[in-house]
């Protein structure tokens, strides 16, 4: 533990980077998933206020619900489109002008959702939550790859963690923002909405003071001064030459390629909270809760992600997972019963979340950081990043219906899913704790080999078995 102390201490310009893309990266993501939850009442009033006052009626039930499904539902469009975009404006411009450019996009969208109250104008909220949702998409694969790109491989695994840990910092912001004793009441709506922009206004000044992806500079622009210049700045003297080494390796491996072009259920804990029969004051409270743990439990992944390896918290963490979702399963079902069953649903969702944020929620970006290289990870994190925003889609729009069809069964899908994951890890992905590109990219070929020689070795055994048979 000293030794990683120390390590912090010799990086100390590193992590200050990682901060400075931390507050106005990963964090916008969490923060506009979870204050729209907290304004969702101060809007859909202001649509009828808005309305009558234009118009002279108020608003239908059906067109109300209408209007607020596409005021949340465009942020999830929008972030498709900037997972779309991200991969070309990274490999176009790089990742820090990318995300300066994205900075001043996002102060312009929060200009509009934070006059919008001002203005009397609900079509502000709109053009906002639309652009918030572009800027959104970008930042999250350009922050984790410009996080996994600049570090070294002593700390690559905490440091790609800390993409998850400011996603969780995000949310927790925005539950404590949005009680009502701060900035969740009907005057200040609004300017909750618009947080992120200043958010955004401080990486906008910072960011410029440090320096580009080593990896983008030497692999992509060919500017092999830059590169260690930008190691020398961030790493310091002596610290860099291994990492440089497996740079140029890299390089020769991927010498002449182009680049190339191209889950979560705290939606309803709510719900759950209310069968659980807590008092309405203090549900916000409770939720607040389970941000907090999952904040606490990414900060612990982060500190252990290097000494057990990614394949055990990912694989671990899924058939926890699972068999949290099983048991919160039986205890939905057994609550009419067994009227204690229903707090056991609540301590359920908080080990859920627990269990998410110790596994998968560092884990899978330190992976999916560690396995590309530079000319397929732009894509890799754009794939990535559309599978993440549809299923955010599928849970908002569709969840709610698999809910009335199927009651309490259907987080069977959900539990197939994470066993079907834990499985598939567990066969087919190496373990890339403090491995270069080149030597896990050689795991993957032995995997495959061994795969092969197993099917031939079957192939042969049974085509012996035949051929003693005919005899």
């Amino acid at each position: 533990m000293s030794g990683f102390l120390s390590d912090l201490v010799q990086y100390r310009k590193l992590l200050l980077m990682i901060v400075v893309l931390g507050i106005g990266g990963t964090h916008l993501s969490g923060f506009q998933m979870s204050v729209i939850n907290y304004t969702s009442p101060y809007i859909q009033k202001f649509l009828n206020e808005t309305w009558l006052e234009r118009y002279g009626s108020v608003l239908h039930q059906e067109t109300l619900t209408l209007l607020w499904s596409v005021i949340v539902s465009l942020y999830c469009v929008g972030g498709m489109m900037g997972c779309l975009c991200s991969g070309y404006l990274t490999a176009k411009f790089g990742k820090k002008k990318c995300l300066l450019l994205n900075d001043v996009i996002l102060i312009i969208a929060t200009l509009h959702t934070g006059f919008s109250r001002t203005a009397k104008s609900f079509e502000m909220i709109l053009v906002g939550r639309f652009l918030e949702g572009i800027c959104a998409g970008i930042h999250l694969g350009t922050h984790v790859q410009y996080a996994g790109e600049i570090s070294p491989k002593k700390l690559r695994g905490f440091i790609n963690v800390t993409s998850s840990v400011f996603f969780a910092l995000g949310k927790t912001v925005a539950r404590i923002l949005g009680l009502r004793d701060l900035l969740g009441t009907e005057d200040r709506w609004n300017v909750l909405l618009s947080f992120s922009g200043l958010v955004a206004l401080i990486q906008l000044l910072f960011l410029p003071f440090f320096p580009e992806s080593p990896p983008y500079l030497l692999l992509q622009k060919g500017d092999k001064a830059g590169c260690l210049k930008a190691m020398k700045q961030l790493w310091g003297e002596g610290n860099y030459h291994t990492e440089f080494e497996d740079l140029m390796k890299e390089k020769a491996i991927t010498k002449g390629t182009k680049i190339m072009n191209v889950l979560e259920i705290t939606f309803y804990t709510s719900e759950i909270f209310q069968t659980a029969n807590l008092q309405e004051s203090i549900i916000p409270y409770v939720s607040l809760g389970v941000s907090v743990s999952e904040l606490i439990s990414v900060i612990f992944c982060s500190s252990i992600i290097d000494r057990f390896g990614r394949r055990i918290l990912l694989c671990g963490g899924y058939l926890l997972m699972a068999l949290i979702l099983v048991l919160l399963e039986t205890s939905l079902l057994l609550s009419d019963q067994f009227l204690w069953m229903r707090y056991c649903s609540v301590v359920l969702i908080f080990l859920f979340i627990i269990a998410y944020g110790i596994g998968p929620a560092g884990a899978v970006s330190s992976v999916t950081n560690e396995i590309f290289t530079l000319s397929t990870r732009a894509s890799a994190f754009v794939i990535g990043g559309i599978v993440i925003w549809l299923g955010l889609t599928f849970t908002g729009m569709i969840f709610p219906f698999a809910v009335m069809l199927l009651g309490p069964f259907c987080f069977l899908i959900f539990i197939a899913v994470l066993i079907i994951s834990a499985i598939l890890i567990y066969l087919f992905l190496p373990e890339t704790k403090g491995k270069s590109i080149s030597e896990i990219t050689e795991e993957f070929k032995t995997r495959q080999f061994k795969k092969k020689r197993h099917q031939a070795v079957e192939v042969n055994a049974t085509e012996e078995k035949t051929f003693c048979t005919k005899l």
